[in-house]
C-alpha cells in the first residue's frame, strides 16, 4: 500500500553450540581471548589454523564450520551433525551409511586451534578458541548491522556509515539533521491497513542516526498505526537518548514516551512488541477531522540525550 507522506519542518544468526568437555583443551583455566599482537604470534606459529587444516573442519553439506558432535563414515569423510539428517544418513561423498561413528580426533585439533574472528574486516581484532570464537561472532560489537529500510526483505549489510549511505541513495529515503519533527502523514484509503508500510526517515542529531518509522498493519481484527523511533547502533547506546511522539486533532491528542531501540532489533520485532505510539483506525480518522474518509496525522516528536 502505497502513501503520501509530507514533512513540514525540514527520512540468519548461526546457533551457538556449547564446545566439548575435552581433556585440557577446554579447562576453563586455559580458554582465553586475547587482542592479536604479531609480534607474540610471530613466536608461536602452530597456534593460528592454517588453511587446510580449516578445510578439513568445513561441513562438505552446508560448507560451515563443524563443531561437536562431528560425525564420520566408516571411509573418514565428516559431516556436521546438523546435516547428518538432510542426509538420510548417507555420507555425501562416499554414499556409505553414516552409523553413529563420531570422530574425536578433529574435535580435539579443533579444541587446539585459536582464530580470528570472521569480523576482522569490520575492525575486531581478537583471536579466540575454536570453540569459543562462534559464540564471540553471535556478540561481537563489530558484527555488520541489517538494513533497517522497512518496505522490502533488504538484504544489504554492514558497518553504520555504509548504512546511512545505502539508505540514501539506496531506498532514497529522506534525511533530515535535527532532534526534533513535524510530520503529516496522508492516506486517501485508510481502510486499506494490512501489511502496509511507510518509507522511514533518517535524523541525525547528537552525532548519532535514527530512524523514524511510521507504519499500518492489522491487529486481530483492528487496523492500527504505530510510530516508534529506532536507533541506528547498539542496545547499550541507545539506552543513553529517549524520545517523545505526539499525535493529535479535534482538541484531543495522545503522547508516548520511550526509549529507541536498536536497529540490531528488526522493525517486525519492535512493532509485534508494540513499543511505540499506537493508534487505533477510529481514533486516528477522529485526529483527522472532515468526513473521517482520509487519514490525516500530523505526528510531531523530540529526540533527547539522557544526562
Amino acid at each position: 500500500m502505497s502513501a503520501i507522506v509530507y514533512y513540514d519542518d525540514m527520512r540468519e544468526s548461526p546457533e551457538v553450540i556449547d564446545p566439548p568437555q575435552i581433556e585440557d583443551a577446554m579447562d576453563k583455566e586455559h580458554v582465553h581471548v586475547h587482542v592479536h599482537d604479531p609480534a607474540q604470534n610471530a613466536t608461536k606459529p602452530n597456534q593460528l589454523a592454517t588453511s587446510s587444516v580449516r578445510d578439513l573442519l568445513e561441513c562438505p553439506v552446508c560448507l560451515n564450520a563443524m563443531y561437536p558432535p562431528i560425525h564420520q563414515c566408516s571411509n573418514g569423510h565428516t559431516l556436521c551433525s546438523g546435516c547428518k539428517p538432510r542426509v538420510h544418513n548417507r555420507c555425501p561423498t562416499c554414499r556409505h551409511e553414516l552409523g553413529n561413528i563420531r570422530c574425536l580426533a578433529l574435535e580435539k585439533v579443533a579444541a587446539s586451534l585459536e582464530l580470528p574472528c570472521k569480523y576482522q574486516s569490520y575492525g575486531c581484532v581478537g583471536i579466540f578458541p575454536y570453540y569459543n570464537k562462534l559464540k564471540h561472532e553471535s556478540q561481537c560489537v563489530f558484527r555488520p548491522y541489517n538494513c533497517p529500510y522497512a518496505g522490502s526483505e533488504c538484504t544489504v549489510i554492514g558497518d553504520i556509515p555504509h548504512l546511512v549511505a545505502h539508505l540514501k541513495d539506496g531506498h532514497k529515503v529522506d534525511m533530515h539533521n535535527g532532534s526534533t519533527f513535524n510530520h503529516r502523514y496522508v492516506k486517501s484509503n485508510p481502510h486499506e491497513v494490512e501489511n502496509a508500510t511507510w518509507m522511514l526517515t533518517v535524523f541525525s542529531c547528537y552525532g548519532q542516526y535514527f530512524c523514524l518509522h511510521f507504519e499500518a498493519f492489522q491487529l486481530g481484527m483492528a487496523p492500527v498505526y504505530i510510530a516508534f523511533l529506532r536507533f541506528m547502533g547498539d542496545d547499550d547506546e541507545a539506552k543513553n537518548y529517549s524520545y517523545s511522539l505526539e499525535v493529535g486533532g479535534n482538541g484531543r491528542k495522545m503522547t508516548w514516551q520511550g526509549v529507541p531501540r536498536s536497529i540490531r532489533d528488526s522493525h517486525r520485532k519492535v512493532r509485534e512488541s508494540f513499543d511505540g505510539l499506537i493508534i487505533q483506525r477510529n481514533m486516528a480518522l477522529f485526529f483527522s477531522g472532515g468526513d473521517r474518509k482520509e487519514l490525516k496525522l500530523r505526528v510531531t516528536g523530540k529526540i533527547w540525550k539522557e544526562q
